[in-house]
């Protein structure tokens, strides 16, 4: 059986996977979720958060190689790790997350296409160096899907999310490039456009390109066909 180490997204933290966990966990897996710096039970100052330090954390993470996943912004620093020490990953997965082109930070990414359904529900906060999102369009953008129970846990939980880690590109090798890799498209998505993710996905090979009916969070809305999922990427 795997070991799955599970990362986050912007604003969110570990506990975005509390369905998930178990479920991998019960398919015969080992599976642990992190907090990134600032996040969740984390308690960086945020201005001392940046990718490298969130790439740092997912190394710290790995006493033993693992399936990473990286959900949206995750999958930024599970890249800069991966580059940094790839004999830690057995594979990479993208779960409707960013893959880092050359030259561009997750933030120039969002305008490989036209639609950006993401920036209405942005707030810059007071601090210059952080924002938020509107709880109002929370549930359009990332939970469409889910039951109000499941909303009402998640807004609780949200968190401030630094812009610097958004903004930093990230320089891709032959250190990455050795490590096996595969993208999940989430086909509802209302923060990253499926056309985004299929975009990104091209670059992948095609039998390592797979696709959920979900919202940007299966992780609460499909969390037993989630684990269904990586349980068959890591066969």
């Amino acid at each position: 059986m795997a070991r799955f180490l599970l990362i986050h997204g912007a604003a969110h933290g570990a506990w975005c996977w509390r369905d998930v966990i178990p479920a991998l966990q019960a398919l015969g897996h080992t599976a642990q979720a992190i907090d990134l710096p600032s996040h969740g039970a984390d308690a960086t100052p945020l201005a001392q958060v940046t990718l490298d330090a969130y790439a740092d954390a997912v190394l710290a993470a790995l006493d033993s190689p693992a399936i990473v996943v990286g959900h949206s912004m995750g999958g930024f620093p599970i890249s800069l790790a991966a580059e940094r020490a790839p004999e830690r990953f057995q594979r990479l997965v993208y779960l409707c997350a960013y893959t880092p082109w050359p030259g561009l930070g997750l933030a120039q990414m969002r305008k490989l296409v036209d639609e950006q359904p993401l920036m209405r529900a942005i707030r810059r906060r007071a601090d210059g160096i952080s924002f938020d999102f509107d709880p109002d369009l929370a549930r359009e953008v990332f939970y469409h899907d889910c039951s109000d129970a499941v909303v009402a846990y998640a807004l609780d939980h949200l968190c401030p999310q630094a812009f610097a880690p958004n903004e930093t590109p990230v320089d891709l090798g032959a250190a990455y490039a050795s490590v096996p890799r595969a993208y999940v498209v989430c086909a509802q998505d209302g923060a990253i456009p499926p056309e985004l993710q299929r975009k990104m996905a091209a670059r992948f090979a095609p039998g390592d390109v797979y696709e959920m009916d979900s919202s940007h969070s299966p992780f609460l809305s499909q969390p037993q066909a989630l684990a269904d999922l990586l349980s068959r990427i890591a066969a």
